[in-house]
């Protein structure tokens, strides 16, 4: 379900679940946590992407709504949380690119790069409130990287917005033309980092790190909000309309 490989001392690292539009489930939660912390600590840099038609459509809800008692969402929020925190904690850049769409779960996995990526026509957005879920694990690093009034319309507004908005509100870092191009594009800017002084670069990254080590324990924090609404009446009621035989 993850494809990762490395050459020049960039890893790529790929959801790949295309049939289910790279919807998270436990197993590639692990399966990615794993593939990032193997990687080799002199590496330059990571691209994140998604094969297929999307980046990621977030949980995969069906997986959810067939266990009511909450511990599939439960381990889907502590993996992703964790993914995010370790690759944030990384001493190297992290570019991701979004094609297609980045919802819920998929947006979060934002707040693991430095540099976001996204064509033109991409769909971003945290509709989780629907289904009886807090965002709470996304909102401390959504409130680092784009103003308060923007998080908190993001946050709680449940439509998903274009990749241009998301670009204008700080969300998207750089648009890509289509999204045939994003993967490239996710590798040239790998390049280009991963030519400077890698001194100057690790430097700059465990500084960043420092002063946003507040932020982690408010995701944290978070963490624990989102993990104790999991398995509600409200979820699991919505679930079951969504999903339910």
């Amino acid at each position: 379900m993850i494809e990762c490989s490395i050459e020049n001392k960039i890893a790529s690292i790929a959801l790949n679940r295309p049939d289910k539009r790279n919807a998270m489930s436990p197993e590639m939660l692990d399966e990615l946590q794993s593939a990032i912390d193997q990687l080799p600590d002199d590496l330059r840099a990571i691209t994140l992407t998604g094969n297929g038609k999307t980046f990621c459509a977030g949980f995969d809800l069906k997986r959810c709504a067939a266990d009511p008692t909450g511990e599939t969402m439960r381990s889907l929020l502590s993996g992703l949380s964790g993914i995010v925190s370790t690759l944030r904690s990384k001493p190297f850049p992290v570019i991701l690119g979004v094609h297609g769409a980045a919802v819920a779960g998929g947006c979060a996995l934002l707040g693991g790069a430095d540099i976001v990526l996204a064509d033109r026509n991409a769909k971003l957005g945290y509709p989780v409130v629907k289904i009886g879920v807090s965002p709470a694990v996304s909102a401390p690093f959504m409130l680092a990287s784009i103003t308060p009034g923007a998080a908190r319309n993001r946050l709680i507004d449940t439509e998903l917005i274009n990749a241009t908005r998301a670009h204008k509100i700080g969300l998207v870092h750089q648009l890509v033309d289509s999204p045939e191009h994003v993967r490239s594009k996710a590798q040239q800017i790998a390049e280009q980092l991963a030519s400077k002084p890698t001194t100057g670069v690790r430097a700059t990254k465990v500084w960043l790190n420092e002063i946003g080590a507040p932020m982690t324990n408010h995701a944290a924090e978070g963490l624990h909000a989102s993990l104790a609404l999991a398995g509600n009446d409200e979820e699991c009621t919505r679930l079951a309309e969504l999903w339910g035989n």
